[in-house]
């Protein structure tokens, strides 16, 4: 088991990940603040994202986009899903 960490997200203290999952700064502060449940939701999220809104994470434009809702998901209030998304069925 990893370091653990007070994750932002989760709102209680989880097991944190091995290493930066982001470049530079960004990164460095996703490290030491998120756990490894938590990034697992965002990369969820963000894949949810990248399908929904038929996103090429080539693009630059799509790539702010996505730091910026990482962003919000991770650290502010969340990131809403696409308009009309309906999450599927299990």
């Amino acid at each position: 088991m990893g370091k653990m960490l007070n994750c932002v997200k989760l709102g209680k203290e989880a097991e944190g990940m091995d290493r930066a999952p982001f470049p530079g700064e960004k990164g460095q502060r996703i490290l030491e603040s998120v756990s490894k449940e938590g990034w697992q939701q965002w990369m969820q999220h963000q894949t949810m994202l990248i399908n929904e809104n038929r996103l090429s994470v080539i693009e630059p434009k799509a790539r702010e986009f996505l730091e910026a809702e990482m962003e919000k998901f991770l650290f502010g209030g969340g990131s809403d899903a696409p308009e009309g998304y309906v999450p599927p069925s299990s």
